[in-house]
């Protein structure tokens, strides 16, 4: 008798129920980014969903849960509606109008794995806590993934600590669903009492807490949108929070009902967080900074910029294509393998790129430079030689330019340099000082084509309007290019913009525009533009705070900007 062959049991799938923390996503845990790169399915709200997507891998289901306020203020009551993202429907095998629960079991029960994303932490959220029953009593395997809770995460961002050497005691209440009794407890405490609720109930809560007892010149403060680039918080009393919102045009708004937590309590450090509030008073906390480069080319500027408190948005204002004639630069690839340079210098990352495709379109890879010396214009550019396999033996010492690589540059010797030809890929428009500079040097060059610079595409419409009406705090432009170009796809920046050019002949082209230049890079590097945009904040929100005016950024000051802006 033969033995039987039996069907293989379906692959067991698998719920991960995620805290996403407040708001940053770099509050996210390695266990949540580790599980999010897993995910086949991810189900959260809209906000959460722009916290997390980053980490989950290309293709990844998204199905985002837009709840209704009242419904999550009351556990059990109401049905999120949920709406499917990038074909998750036909992935998770479920239909969109179904509650996250069964949706997140019959995804697991297909076999995926799927990330229940929620955001503070999953313990303190009613619905997690709901469907976290519901899959261990259909048999469904599930892990929790904590997060940062809203309640702590925020207050720490505003400088706010809980608690202090005497080990104050700390009460947390949820205002939306807080009972009476709830309410007498901390209003007869003197600890910290944390309040979550909503902008246009905060001075409901506050008389809630007088009428429990707490005395009315009790200091609190509010924060609304926590831990992200958009916080803002107010410092006040139990008794006056009422006329500070109201005094920052704040309320009545659209915004009132947006979530915010308040920190209630004598010994709260309310009263210190001109000290301590370390996240607002970032030089740059809360600027739109346009970045006119490609993503690529802006990854580490922008996350430089992040660091000051600033939000990048980056615009293109290039794109590269291939050479029209790309003959020269295949003749220049064979000659590099078959011993006709000495050196080879790169001056842009674009040019890595290019070399680096005609390799693999050869089949070839870093160890066709064996035996050859490789120059790089600065810091990116060896970065980018770097992730190839390859490490420069020549980048500038001092100025990050082709001068600066002109500078380093050995002098031809005829003992010492078996080959005097050097291979130079570049842009088609690119100066010709480095060229220049070898000749005199004695070297001979083969200056090719490898990449031409084209004017990308223009931004859309909302970008350009932001550009023209002063949406935009400040502008880093890196080069005389970007000047033009952006000005020719986009239009001139607001004249509320703060311009800040990366060296005196990109400053020189700005100003040709009409644009007025506020900051200079001390030298030609876009990290030293950051640094400088980032100490132009900071003594401008200096003097404003000497001054005794209120910070606020450069678009605020455009017209009409106080009366359109909202508590973002």
């Amino acid at each position: 008798m033969s033995p039987t062959t039996l069907p293989a049991p379906p692959e067991q799938g698998h719920v991960t129920f995620l805290g996403a923390g407040p708001g940053d996503p770099g509050l996210l845990t390695l266990r949540a980014v580790e599980a999010l790169a897993n995910a086949d399915v991810l189900v959260a709200e809209h906000d959460v969903l722009d916290v997390v997507r980053t980490h989950a891998r290309p293709g990844v289901a998204e199905v985002h849960t837009d709840a209704d306020t009242s419904a999550s203020s009351t556990p059990g009551t109401g049905t999120p509606q949920l709406t499917v993202v990038d074909g998750a429907s036909t992935t998770a095998g479920v239909p969109a109008n179904r509650d996250a629960a069964h949706l997140v079991m019959e995804a697991a029960r297909g076999g995926k794995r799927v990330v229940r994303a929620v955001s503070g932490d999953p313990g303190l959220d009613a619905y997690a806590a709901e469907e976290m029953l519901a899959c261990a009593s259909a048999g469904v395997p599930f892990e929790v993934v904590p997060g940062v809770a809203t309640a702590v995460g925020v207050p720490a961002y505003a400088g706010v600590p809980l608690r202090d050497a005497e080990g104050t005691d700390v009460r947390f209440v949820d205002a939306r669903t807080a009972s009476d009794r709830c309410w007498t407890e901390v209003g007869a405490s003197d600890g910290t009492v944390v309040v979550s609720t909503t902008l246009d109930s905060v001075a409901a809560a506050a008389g809630e807490l007088v009428s429990a007892g707490r005395k009315p010149d009790t200091p609190l403060t509010v924060t609304v949108a926590g831990t992200t680039t958009r916080q803002r918080t107010w410092t006040a009393t139990l008794g006056t929070i009422a006329q500070t919102l109201k005094q920052a045009k704040v309320l009545p708004s659209p915004e009132g009902g947006r979530p915010v937590i308040a920190v209630v309590g004598e010994r709260s450090a309310a009263a210190q967080r001109d000290r301590l509030a370390w996240f607002e008073s970032k030089p740059l906390f809360g600027w739109k900074v346009l970045v006119p480069r490609t993503k690529e080319q802006a990854a580490s500027l922008s996350d430089q910029l992040r660091s000051y408190g600033a939000v990048p948005h980056e615009v293109p204002t290039i794109a590269v294509e291939p050479p029209r004639t790309p003959q020269q630069m295949e003749r220049a690839v064979k000659g590099l393998v078959t011993g006709r340079y000495e050196w080879i210098a790169f001056t842009s990352v674009n040019a890595v790129k290019a070399v680096r495709e005609k390799f693999e379109e050869y089949g070839l890879d870093a160890r066709a430079f064996a035996g050859i010396k490789v120059a790089a214009v600065g810091e990116q550019t060896a970065n980018a030689l770097i992730d190839f396999g390859v490490r420069p033996d020549l980048v500038p010492s001092g100025e990050q330019s082709a001068r600066g690589l002109v500078e380093d540059w050995p002098p031809y010797d005829p003992v010492f340099d078996p080959i005097d030809r050097v291979f130079l890929p570049r842009a088609d428009i690119a100066t010709e000082t480095l060229v220049a500079g070898l000749i005199e040097l004695g070297w001979e060059v083969d200056d090719v084509t490898a990449y031409r610079t084209v004017r990308a595409s223009p931004p859309p419409a909302e970008t350009r309007e932001a550009i023209k009406g002063g949406g935009f705090d400040a502008v880093l432009f890196t080069s005389s290019s970007t000047v033009r170009n952006l000005v020719g796809i986009a239009g001139k920046p607001h004249n509320v913009t703060v311009i800040a050019c990366i060296g005196p002949a990109t400053a020189k082209t700005a100003e040709e525009h009409g644009l007025r230049v506020d900051v200079m890079a001390p030298e030609p590097s876009v990290h030293k533009l950051a640094e400088a945009l980032a100490d132009f904040g900071a003594r401008r929100r200096l003097a404003a705070l000497e001054a005794g005016d209120p910070v606020t950024r450069p678009s605020e000051r455009r017209p009409g900007a106080r009366r359109r802006r909202s508590t973002t």
